[in-house]
């Protein structure tokens, strides 16, 4: 037997073989290209911090405390195991849900935020075009930058709830509900977990105000960034869907403004003043998500700001199967805080989620490209969740359960 295997024949490559191994991929130029070639969300994310002002990325990315709180939510989605059955007819996939009675194309609400359009000149108007567009549910925010009423004509007859935040002056709060209510706002989301301000430590170290001001450290940072800066300057003021102007921190802005007295009596009175459906958003235990249900509330968000209130909160997720223990089936429970991918939402709705609630993930996708940044971090999901449901040889999201996905018992 020779010592070595025959040697291949040899021979001079046609042109018709290399020619196809010399393509040339031009750089990415204008907004679609640069945003076609983000695969995931933590691309989109790395996009908007070479594109926004570094004070304003931080503001969205950030969280309170050492962010360990955040950290923990995405720690915790990245462990999920998944268990999926093969030799399934998985040719035609149904992501549609029904949230808070109204039909959507999958179980995920784009949630509210802040400042919106400090981050994009675009804003809200450009996300609610965006979830009409996908055929999914928005929820402008209090502190929004948007009149409401612009929002709900732009958002149409897609799904469009408005988040509120109960003020120490409560007929301003009374005012604001009487808009929605005219407008057509058909959920009222009311957050319960920012009594006082958060200790967002990005934000204290940046000087971040409302507005952002010019100051020599902005300065320099204009100089990096100025496509940002010339949209916030060549379009409307920054002002807010709720109020005329601020100029001040977020937090000086919460302190002042928030009620901290606010109690389980002041949900209840909600209930009975607002018309339609009611979500308690920023619920942390078993026991506030009972007591939500006792005082009419038609459905839970369970949250803690994205990490943004409390540091070392105890992950949505792992609180998730433990409230859908205690509330029975057919409450309607809603998580957000630390979803980066479609397989994030497949672990979620496994363990209980009627739906999955996203902020940062689509703000990533506007400060990267406005309206487009949107629609590009909206398709990933879909793409994401639909390839999931495949993989593990479900059909329709309504089908998973808690036998697709394991949790560790401990991180």
């Amino acid at each position: 037997m020779p010592d070595r295997p025959p040697a291949p024949v040899r021979r001079l490559p046609r042109w018709s073989e290399v020619r196809p191994l010399l393509g040339f991929q031009p750089p990415a130029i204008g907004t679609e290209a640069r945003l076609a070639r983000a695969a995931t969300i933590g691309d989109l994310r790395n996009l908007a911090r070479r594109r926004t002002p570094r004070s304003v990325f931080d503001y969205t990315d950030g969280a309170a405390d050492d962010e360990s709180a955040l950290t923990r939510c995405r720690d915790l989605y990245a462990a999920a195991e998944f268990s999926g059955r093969v030799l399934n007819d998985i040719a035609r996939i149904d992501l549609t849900a029904t949230v808070l009675g109204e039909q959507v194309a999958m179980p995920l609400v784009l949630g509210p935020t802040g400042f919106t359009r400090m981050m994009n000149h675009e804003g809200e108007t450009a996300v609610a075009h965006e979830a009409r567009r996908a055929g999914l549910a928005y929820t402008l925010s209090t502190m929004g930058t948007t009149p409401l009423e612009r929002v709900a004509e732009v958002a149409g007859p897609s799904p469009h709830w408005f988040q509120l935040y109960l003020w120490q002056d409560r007929p301003a709060s009374i005012e604001l509900i009487e808009r929605a209510k005219a407008a057509g706002y058909s959920s009222l989301v009311v957050t319960v977990d920012t009594a006082v301000a958060g200790n967002r430590l990005r934000d204290v170290r940046n000087g971040l105000t409302i507005p952002p001001r010019l100051s020599p450290k902005t300065f320099l940072d204009m100089a990096a960034h100025p496509n940002w800066w010339v949209n916030v300057l060549s379009t409307e003021p920054l002002e807010f869907a709720s109020l005329a102007n601020w100029e001040g921190t977020v937090a000086e802005m919460i302190n002042k403004m928030f009620d901290p007295s606010v109690t389980w009596d002041d949900v209840a009175w909600l209930r009975e003043t607002w018309p339609g459906k009611l979500v308690v958003k920023g619920i942390q235990t078993v026991a506030d998500a009972e007591q939500s249900f006792r005082v009419g509330a038609d459905a839970v968000l369970l949250s803690h700001h994205g990490g943004r209130q409390i540091g070392r909160a105890r992950p949505s997720l792992r609180l998730l199967p433990e409230v859908r223990e205690a509330v029975g089936p057919d409450r309607e429970l809603a998580i957000d805080g630390g979803v980066m991918s479609g397989a994030d939402i497949a672990t979620a709705l496994a363990h209980g989620a009627d739906s999955v609630w996203i902020g940062r993930a689509y703000l990533y996708g506007l400060m990267a490209g406005g309206h487009l940044g949107v629609r590009r971090a909206l398709e990933i999901f879909r793409t994401e969740l639909t390839r999931t449901l495949q993989l593990l040889g479900v059909t329709r999201v309504a089908d998973l359960r808690p036998e697709h996905i394991r949790l560790p018992a401990q991180l």
